[in-house]
């Protein structure tokens, strides 16, 4: 039996800065998963891998990430996803420096 599809974001790095962003709701990448588009159907989900896939010149590792939407904004379900949210842990940098 399939598995039932899960609502996703579709997530990478950019591959210059190796910044984790998110495909937008404006359809373009976004450094907040806050803004990242929430994709409720599988077809879309995984044509916009496939497009993102095909950016080699911007982006590297790209792929869905399950998440639920709460209060209107997608939130990741893994606490995988959730540490990537965060930015890199070594130090207070980048998206931790503003916390």
């Amino acid at each position: 039996m399939a598995r039932a599809y899960t609502p996703k974001v579709l997530t990478a790095n950019r591959l210059i800065e190796g910044d984790v962003v998110y495909y937008g709701y404006n359809g373009k990448w976004v450094l907040s998963h806050d803004d990242a588009l929430f994709l409720e159907d599988e077809v879309q989900a995984n044509d916009l891998l496939a497009s993102a896939n095909k950016q080699a010149d911007l982006l590297v590792g790209a792929y869905l990430a399950d998440a639920i939407l709460q209060d209107g904004k997608p939130v990741p379900t893994h606490f995988r996803e959730d540490f990537r949210t965060r930015g890199p842990s070594n130090y207070a940098h980048g998206k931790q420096a503003k916390v």
